[in-house]
């Protein structure tokens, strides 16, 4: 029979990145924070799972029917970034540049995992440029062969809506070295290259 801190290194290792010594170390220190922050968190992530839900209108998360950037009328309602994941929001929103809104399609395609259009938000993406005047969607995929595929998938999805499709610029990392980058970076660095403002 298992220790409850057995039980607790054993949950903690079907988290994603949690291996057996991560979910060790977290579990001491979970052993070792005061009672009440301890009963803090476990009620913290009891709260996440009843009240969480995704946003009827994009799939952020939300924890009323849209989520707070939906609901939030200075937003620009003609501008749509499509992302594959709620915290690829979060990390966009974290620049404090793009005013848009957002579509989360909840994946990206991948035939080999059965991950297939039909699987995703795409027709619900469709359905939002069509009925909401968009004037242009930014794709935010990830720059990998589903991430690709996904956004091309969707630039000729959208071709018949004379709606402008976008996409996230590749290239160097601020800061990086360009003797350490890799052939891919460089070459995306140098198609996507622009006029120096």
């Amino acid at each position: 029979m298992a220790t409850a801190l057995e039980r607790v290194v054993a949950a903690l290792t079907k988290l994603p990145g949690i291996g057996q010594r991560t979910a060790q170390r977290l579990a001491f220190f979970i052993l070792s924070m005061p009672q009440e922050e301890a009963r803090a968190l476990g009620e913290a992530i009891l709260k996440l799972r009843e009240e969480a839900r995704f946003c009827q209108e994009c799939f952020n998360i939300a924890e009323g029917q849209l989520c707070p950037i939906c609901a939030d009328q200075g937003r620009d309602r003609r501008l749509i970034c499509v992302v594959e994941q709620p915290s690829d929001v979060m990390a966009i929103e974290r620049s404090g540049v793009y005013r848009g809104l957002y579509h989360v399609l909840l994946g990206a395609l991948s035939p080999v995992d059965g991950i297939t259009p039909e699987s995703l938000r795409l027709k619900e993406l469709l359905h939002r440029v069509r009925a909401d005047s968009v004037r242009e969607v930014l794709l935010a995929t990830n720059p990998n062969s589903k991430g690709e595929m996904t956004a091309q998938y969707i630039k000729e999805a959208l071709r018949p809506y004379g709606v402008a499709v976008t996409r996230l610029a590749y290239g160097l990392p601020v800061g990086a070295e360009l003797e350490y980058a890799d052939v891919v970076t460089l070459r995306m660095a140098l198609q996507g290259r622009r006029p120096l403002e």
